[in-house]
This record gives C-alpha cells, sequence and structure tokens, in this order.
C-alpha cells in the first residue's frame, strides 16, 4: 500500500451498540473504562415501567421463602437484602440480560421442615457454592450439558415449572378463605381471582406492568395492616455482619441440605437456565454460558454466607417469569438491585412484619405466572430442527444431481435414442427411490419427535412425582440410553433383513 493512499476507518453507526458488545468477561478493563455517558444513556433509554414490572416478577418465589427464613432467625433479612441487591447488580453487569437472583428452595424447604439453625443454613449454601464453584472452574459442568438431550434439559423446565404452579396454588390456598367467620378482607381467594384474571387480559401486553401494579397494591394492603397493627419499618443504618458457622454446623448442614440442592442447582440452575438464556436472548448466549453461571453462583454462596446471607442461585424460573412480566435487558435486575441495596440499608430486619402481611394470594398469582411461563419453555423439545434442515440440504443436493443427470441426458438424446429411453426409465425409477426416500425420512422424523416428546414428558413427570430434580434427572438419561439401544439393533437388524 502507497503511502498517500487513504485507509477509511468505518465509525459504528450506533456507539451504544458498540460499547455493548465490550463485556466484563472478556475485556474488563476496557469495560470498566469505557464512555459512562453513553452507559448512562443507555440505562436510560432502556428505563421504563416494562423494566421496572419485571424487575418484580420473581417476587412470587423470592418474598414467601426470605419472610419465613427471617421470621424464624434462620437468616439474617439484613445481608439478604444487601447481598442480594449486589448480586443482582454484578450479574446485570456480567450477563447483560435480567438475570434472576433466587433463594435455593431446597435448602429453604429442608431448613422449614427440619428445623435447621441460622449456622446450618448458611453452611448448606457454602457447600453447594463450593462445589458448583469446582464444577464451573474445572468447566466439568459443561459435559454434564453436552451429554444431556434436548428433551431431558426441556423435561426439567417442564417439571420445574409445573412445580412452581404447584407451590402457587399451596400459596394461595394457605391463607385465603371463601366467606365465613375466619374470612379476611386482606388475603383471600378474591384477590387470587381479581388478580389472575388481571395478568391473563393482558398477558400478551408489554405495554401495561402488571407485575408492578400487583406489587404495589399488595404493599398497600400490607402497609395498611402493619399501620392497624402498629408494626411499621423503622429507619436507620443497617449493614451485613461476619457470622461464621462451626464445623458441626457445616456437617449437619452439608449433609441435610447441600446434597439435595445440588441436583437442582447444576440441572435447574445452571445447565436448565443457560438453555433458557439462549432461547430468550439468543445475542449474549456467549456471555450466559454454564461455566459462567456456576462461577457466579459459587461465588454469590461462597462471600454472602459468610455475612448471614440466605443462600442464593439463579435460576431458569426465575428468568421466565421476568421475561414474561416486561425484563427485556439487564436495566431491570440493576433497578432491583439499587431498591433492594436501599432497602436492607435503611431498614434491614424492621421489615420483616410488613412482609408477613403482603397478601399470599397475590404472591401466589405471580409465582404462578413465573411456573407457566417456565413451562412453555418446554415446546421447543426437539432438536429435529436440525435433522430438517440436513434433510433439506440432502434434497437440494439430489436436485443438483438431478440437473446434471438431464443435461447428461440431452447430450445423449443426440447420440443414441435407445439410450435415451434407457435413462428415461433409470431416472423414473430413481424418482420413485426418492420419493420412496422422502416419505421414509418424513417417518423417521415424526418417530424422533414422539420419542423425544416422551422423554421430556418422563422426565417432568419424575421430577414432579419425587420433587427431586436429581430423580428427574437420572430417570430421563435412563430411558434416553434404553431409546438409543433399541434404535441402534433394530437399524442393525434391518440392515440385515435388507441384505438377505
Amino acid at each position: 500500500m502507497s503511502s498517500h493512499e487513504i485507509v477509511q476507518v468505518i465509525e459504528p453507526s450506533d456507539p451504544q451498540d458498540s460499547n455493548r458488545d465490550v463485556s466484563l468477561w472478556h475485556n474488563p478493563l476496557l469495560y470498566l473504562y469505557s464512555s459512562s455517558k453513553e452507559r448512562t444513556q443507555y440505562i436510560i433509554k432502556n428505563a421504563s415501567l416494562s423494566e421496572l414490572s419485571g424487575s418484580l416478577g420473581d417476587l412470587g418465589t423470592l418474598l414467601p421463602i426470605l419472610v419465613s427464613l427471617a421470621i424464624t432467625g434462620q437468616i439474617s433479612l439484613t445481608s439478604s437484602f444487601i447481598f442480594g441487591g449486589l448480586w443482582n447488580i454484578i450479574s446485570g453487569f456480567m450477563f447483560r440480560i435480567p438475570m434472576c437472583v433466587q433463594p435455593m428452595k431446597a435448602i429453604a424447604a429442608v431448613a422449614l421442615s427440619a428445623h435447621l439453625t441460622k449456622g446450618e443454613v448458611l453452611s448448606a449454601g457454602i457447600g453447594v457454592g463450593a462445589m458448583i464453584f469446582a464444577l464451573g472452574i474445572t468447566r466439568t459442568i459443561r459435559l454434564v450439558g453436552n451429554w444431556t438431550p434436548i428433551p431431558i434439559i426441556r423435561g426439567i423446565q417442564l417439571g420445574a415449572g409445573i412445580t412452581l404452579i404447584i407451590k402457587a396454588a399451596a400459596l394461595v390456598n394457605q391463607r385465603s378463605k371463601w366467606g365465613g367467620s375466619s374470612w379476611e378482607w386482606s388475603d383471600n381467594y378474591e384477590w387470587a381471582l381479581i388478580s389472575f384474571i388481571f395478568v391473563f387480559i393482558f398477558y400478551s401486553s408489554r405495554r401495561i406492568p402488571t407485575a408492578l401494579i400487583l406489587f404495589i397494591l399488595g404493599l398497600i394492603i400490607a402497609l395498611v395492616k402493619a399501620i392497624n397493627k402498629k408494626t411499621l419499618p423503622s429507619i436507620s443504618f443497617n449493614y451485613p455482619e461476619v457470622d461464621v458457622p462451626t464445623l458441626t454446623e457445616f456437617k449437619n448442614g452439608f449433609l441435610s441440605a447441600s446434597l439435595g440442592q445440588l441436583p437442582l442447582t447444576a440441572l435447574n440452575s445452571v445447565i436448565a437456565l443457560a438453555s433458557l438464556a439462549e432461547d430468550l436472548f439468543p445475542k449474549w448466549s456467549r456471555l450466559v454460558t454454564v461455566e459462567k453461571i456456576s462461577v457466579s453462583i459459587g461465588f454469590m454462596n461462597l462471600i454472602g454466607c459468610f455475612f448471614g446471607s440466605m443462600p442464593y442461585c439463579h435460576g431458569s424460573g426465575g428468568l421466565a417469569g421476568q421475561y414474561r412480566f416486561g425484563a427485556r435487558s439487564e436495566v431491570s435486575i440493576l433497578i432491583l438491585g439499587l431498591f433492594k441495596l436501599l432497602v436492607g440499608i435503611l431498614f434491614g430486619g424492621t421489615l420483616t412484619s410488613l412482609l408477613n402481611y403482603f397478601p399470599l394470594s397475590i404472591l401466589g398469582v405471580m409465582l404462578f405466572v413465573s411456573g407457566l411461563e417456565l413451562s412453555v419453555a418446554a415446546r421447543n423439545y426437539s432438536d429435529t430442527n436440525n435433522y430438517d434442515d440436513e434433510t433439506k440440504k440432502n434434497s437440494n443436493t439430489d436436485n443438483d444431481n438431478n440437473n446434471d443427470e438431464t443435461t447428461k441426458k440431452n447430450d445423449n438424446d443426440k447420440k443414441n435414442s435407445n439410450a435415451d429411453n434407457d435413462n428415461d426409465n433409470d431416472n423414473d425409477n430413481d424418482g420413485i427411490t426418492k420419493n420412496n426416500s422422502n416419505i421414509d425420512n418424513g417417518d423417521e422424523r415424526i418417530k424422533r419427535r414422539d420419542r423425544d416428546f416422551t422423554l421430556m414428558v418422563i422426565t417432568a413427570g419424575l421430577l414432579v412425582g419425587f420433587s427431586n430434580d436429581g430423580i428427574g434427572y437420572v430417570g430421563g438419561m435412563i430411558v434416553s440410553l434404553l431409546f438409543f439401544i433399541y434404535n441402534f439393533f433394530n437399524r442393525k437388524f434391518s440392515q440385515s433383513s435388507s441384505i438377505v
């Protein structure tokens, strides 16, 4: 190139788009020192009622568990709010999607039913965090994801979604009444019915922030009850305090709750979440990998649980709920994270009574929608799209070969009419063979989709029936192996029969 040749530098059409391609994972210094003006403009541009509503889409899971553990003194409400807010903000910057931060449900269930101490609950979170972090940092978790068939992943999503729907019904039934002496104006079936109708009237509309409206309604009801009971939260400066479990508590917590939570976290909070994120946000799939999700979950618990915070994880159900209620970018969880931080610092543990008055009938409907959205994500249960693409490719190749044969046939017409007649007969026979091949491909595709659907339902059924993600996963993998063995020997037998 000559010295006077002008090199044209093409600037990106939108500087915000170029800045969005810089991630905390790939280039932390460039990301942290990128233009604060552009970042601010992006956040302002995407800050909307829809994003605010989406940030509240996972409250149906968070609030009942948070309040239950805080009332019994098994976690620090101050630390849970502050660290939960920090994890929301950090996750938003890291993954660039509305990545939810939610409680570890299996640990919470064991803690409440077995009356674990605060140290045992924290130890359970530390144990799961350490194991998931090890799986992520060694990339072992990717082996689990690569060897798991798509129908099993969808089955885990479907089973988790149905489980959330069942829990939503249990929440509504916990306090609600249709009337009588025990009926309460603040929490009843009427509120659940009104909330249900309201959500599904605007189910397909992003302009109506249904989750935000339901949250404000529930908060007003809770405030009225708190004023009547004279238990309003007080403003003060609150901060997390170090809380280190003993070795005995760590052993008991690990054996009692960590082992049961591990399959749920690895499958639903990592593998199924990465798959759902790729479906909903394909642009950022390179950031939302199973390794990075695992490392993120590990850090959250290896740090937060030493300060009394509730064990946290990510989850496909939370992401589905936030997406359904309007979240389309990380702005939603940045808003939620700031809100949690302020609430934790200003109010801390004094919020326990107020949150306890929040209507479960409304929370149940919000949790129901989260479960529904996660279940609907399982509709793409088969990978036959790749099979279709391969079939089309082969079909196009056959058409090209047909065109080549036609050209050769025309040349032969000029030389030998008898050869032309023979070629016509051969081409007719080839056409019949190809038509039969297409029919066989269609039949095989239908059979494959049927097998995939059966595998998904088996996985979901075992998960829901035994309330254990691990049993659903192992059962699905066993059935998948049996299907593979049958198809292998069936093909061998068919080939042997055709040769004979």
